[in-house]
């Protein structure tokens, strides 16, 4: 098993468990407010949550955070741009061919962030998660701001690199079309906040 996920609830999700094994992708949707994008953060060990996570066995908490993040790689719903130019987001530069799969120039690295259109920048905020090669990948809807047919192309990219690099990935989705091609394995987020406190979460 590469990826366990045991009674994991936040202030605003329920407990929630699932696992996976290397070369699965998990979807995850549900009514909005049902705490999807805080159960992603929860798993990249980004907000307080109770319940355990584990990477080939080793719980979360066994690991130093940025070591935990470097092998569960997570892409939330609206990107962090913080220096000017697109390389300087990138601590190892993205294969070429990923680049062309996504259909973006090499040049566009050198470009300011500022020039980057919405579809851009999630596409490279993907590449950038790709980048540095996790055995887990958290997506909180990667293709939401993308046309149908970059959408695919980015969905392509994804399941490819799950089979090649023996990874996981666990993608928030709102499309049934588009779960339906990313695998039979789905879960829904119920409804409504945990019941429970979460410990260490402001109150």
């Amino acid at each position: 098993m590469l990826f366990e996920v045991r009674n994991v609830a936040t202030p605003f999700s329920a407990p929630m468990s699932f696992s996976l094994d290397a070369g699965q992708v998990l979807t995850v949707f549900g009514a909005s407010g049902s705490g999807k994008s805080q159960m992603l953060r929860a798993l990249a060990d980004l907000s307080p949550h109770e319940g355990a996570v584990f990477l080939k066995g080793v719980n979360q908490t066994a690991m130093r955070p940025e070591h935990w993040r470097k092998q569960v790689g997570y892409v939330p719903a609206e990107s962090g741009w913080w220096a000017d130019s697109v390389a300087e987001h990138f601590s190892v530069a993205p294969k070429a061919q990923w680049l062309a799969a996504l259909s973006l120039p090499p040049t566009l690295l050198e470009a300011p962030v500022e020039r980057l259109s919405s579809g851009e920048r999630q596409r490279l905020a993907v590449l950038r998660a790709l980048s540095i090669e996790p055995r887990v990948l958290l997506l909180d809807e990667p293709t939401a701001n993308l046309d149908d047919a970059n959408a695919r192309a980015l969905t392509q990219l994804v399941l490819e690199y799950v089979q090649s690099h023996q990874a996981a990935a666990v993608w928030v989705s709102h499309s049934g079309d588009e779960r339906l091609r990313l695998g039979e394995r789905s879960l829904e987020m119920p409804a409504g906040p945990a019941a429970l406190p979460v410990q260490g979460a402001p109150a």
